[in-house]
């Protein structure tokens, strides 16, 4: 292995133990935000830690073909301590902005499509309800005002009518029924 190779490979160790630890504060933020169950910490840090994983040894893979080497782990210790005495506060806080402005973002959308969609259906069902309302309002006034007039009317038909009364003969079957149905009208309406 050449000494370019050597500092290639240091350097690059150097920036996989720089973006390991910026991952773990990402997710240490995330879990904190996100209020996550305690059961799925562990979960949390499995993924961690593949990722981390996977992370060096593809770096290292592109580095030197994948040879482990003392100075990696040098590498590697100097991109974490590197990285928590300079770069751990920024990250941080860029990820807490992050996530505020993904939060202002989504809290936008939802009130836009509450301002553009939901409120105007629901200001279209409330007048379709109101012009129905008045509508049947006017169609029972009316129907009222027809009843009152024809009221003469079929009162001169039962009148004229009377004599042949005697010979329509509603059978018993059908006043049973008819009483049964009142019944159950009553009872399921009257409450």
């Amino acid at each position: 292995m050449t000494l370019h190779v050597q500092f290639q490979t240091i350097f690059m160790m150097f920036l996989s133990g720089v973006a390991i630890c910026a991952i773990f504060d990402v997710f240490r933020v995330l879990s904190g935000k996100l209020k996550l169950p305690r059961w799925t910490i562990p979960l949390v840090d499995i993924v961690y830690w593949i990722v981390a994983t996977i992370l060096v040894f593809r770096l290292l893979l592109y580095s030197n073909e994948g040879q482990v080497r003392v100075f990696i782990f040098l590498g590697l210790g100097i991109g974490v301590c590197f990285y928590f005495a300079l770069l751990s506060n920024l990250v941080i806080h860029l990820t807490l902005l992050i996530i505020r402005i993904i939060i202002a973002i989504y809290r936008f959308l939802a009130k836009t499509v509450e301002i553009v969609l939901i409120k105007p259906i629901i200001g279209l069902y409330r007048l379709t309800v109101i012009i129905l309302g008045f509508l049947l309002a006017v169609a029972i006034f009316l129907y009222r005002i027809v009843l009152q007039l024809l009221y003469p009317f079929w009162r001169l038909l039962l009148w004229m009518t009377r004599p042949a009364h005697k010979y329509f003969v509603v059978p018993v079957w059908l006043k049973k029924l008819m009483g049964n149905i009142i019944t159950i009208y009553r009872r399921l309406f009257s409450k």
